[in-house]
């Protein structure tokens, strides 16, 4: 049986409306109008025990409404949904000893109190043991170079620093799932690559399952095996990055001097600058690099894959249609 299981989930929220201007406001206090938002539709999906999945989607998609829904904080309209044999919002107190939840632009750490005092609130909420809590803690602060962090306030920490130790709060327990939403915002380079090297430890040496939302398309790729896309509350695909490639490549060609392309290869031709073309080729590229350079004096060439953000941007643009 599937660790994660969600069966056709849907979520409806109902959104207050009123005019601009202050006449707007008085009546709205009168006459207080609704509208029903719509934020997920019939989705579907199971996840295995040890899977390290990306769910992706622009904002407003449903991506932080499921990882809501998965870890009991909402409760969806409509579906089935159930985590390690658990309805997550009816059996809030079993299911949460068993995930780890890290919102990018939230916080579980006391916003005044030393980093290491949070730790040890954990521990009490979740009845960590003393033994299990310092073998585990001493880990997480090893791995994440938190000591230098320990006695510092949370509301003295950068965002990366803070979300490092986000990270190691939601792992005190020693959690079976973690759900991360959007972990890396507004991170540096130097934090991103630290946080997805963790985040892949922890997923390949304790076997945790992880389901990751970001808007970040080096994550997934550095990250993930499987990948969710969802726009508009409605699932458009599950399948890996591969799935997303298609036999579409980017030609990189630098000419001596400015090319004049026949009528054929001009056809090819998406991107211009001086002696500089981006060819974008379907299918025989071999044989499209070998008429190039039998036509034209060439001085470097290189072939790559679109940018898989141009690939997503266009299923979100279908799925508008």
């Amino acid at each position: 049986m599937p660790q994660i299981f969600v069966e056709n989930l849907e979520k409806r929220f109902r959104v207050a409306e009123r005019k601009a201007g202050l006449w707007g406001a008085v009546r709205g206090l009168v006459h207080r109008r609704y509208r029903e938002v719509e934020a997920l539709h019939e989705v579907s999906f199971s996840i295995e025990q040890g899977e390290l999945v990306g769910y992706i989607g622009p904002n407003g998609a449903g991506k932080s409404t499921t990882i809501k829904i998965l870890s009991g904080i909402l409760v969806p309209s409509g579906g089935r949904c159930e985590v390690n044999g658990l309805i997550p919002w009816e059996n809030r107190i079993k299911h949460v000893a068993h995930i780890g939840v890290v919102f990018g632009q939230r916080t579980q750490l006391w916003w005044d109190l030393p980093v290491i005092e949070s730790f040890e609130l954990l521990r009490d909420i979740y009845r960590v043991s003393p033994a299990d809590f310092t073998r585990t803690s001493d880990e997480l602060i090893e791995l994440l170079e938190l000591s230098p962090l320990l006695d510092v306030p949370v509301r003295q920490l950068s965002l990366g620093q803070r979300m490092r130790c986000d990270l190691a709060a939601s792992l005190i327990h020693q959690p079976d799932i973690l759900f991360l939403d959007e972990p890396t915002i507004g991170l540096d380079a130097v934090a991103k690559l630290a946080m997805r090297s963790f985040v892949q430890r922890q997923n390949k040496e304790r076997g945790t399952t992880v389901l990751l939302t970001t808007h970040d398309m080096d994550d997934i790729e550095a990250l993930c095996t499987r990948l969710l896309l969802i726009n508009h509350g409605t699932l458009l695909m599950d399948g890996t990055v591969k799935d997303l490639r298609s036999d579409e490549r980017r030609v990189l060609v630098d000419f001596e001097g400015v090319p004049q392309l026949s009528a054929e290869h001009a056809s090819f031709a998406r991107e211009r600058n001086g002696s500089r073309v981006i060819f974008r080729v379907r299918g025989r590229v071999p044989e499209f690099i070998a008429d190039i350079t039998a036509h034209y004096s060439v001085h470097d060439l290189m072939v790559e894959h679109p940018p898989i953000e141009e690939t997503v941007a266009e299923l979100y643009r279908k799925s508008v249609r």
